[in-house]
């Protein structure tokens, strides 16, 4: 394996760890009425790789499972992700 791909793999999973952990404290707050974190931030963090970690935690912590744009947005994103890392993946291993 190339730098590159540690490097991406690494970012990955520290990106989803922290979109999970994300998705998971705001649904804490939002059971005990405290400050949320704001959709948009958890949309950012799913765009910038974190979709897997968004799914997860959308689906384990029940969290945004009745927001359209988190339904849909979410998978989209993971199709979209799946499709640019295995393109990068296939460009890095020439």
């Amino acid at each position: 394996m190339n730098i590159g791909m540690d490097i991406l793999t690494y970012y990955l999973l520290a990106i989803n760890f922290i979109t999970w952990i994300a998705y998971g404290l705001d649904k804490g707050r939002a059971k005990s009425g405290k400050w949320r974190i704001p959709e948009r931030t958890l949309l950012i963090l799913t765009a910038a790789g974190g979709s897997v970690g968004a799914l997860v935690g959308m689906l384990l912590f029940r969290h945004k499972t009745k927001k359209a744009k988190f339904v849909v947005g979410v998978p989209v994103m993971l199709v979209l992700h799946c499709v640019i890392i295995a393109s990068l993946a296939r460009w890095m291993m020439r």
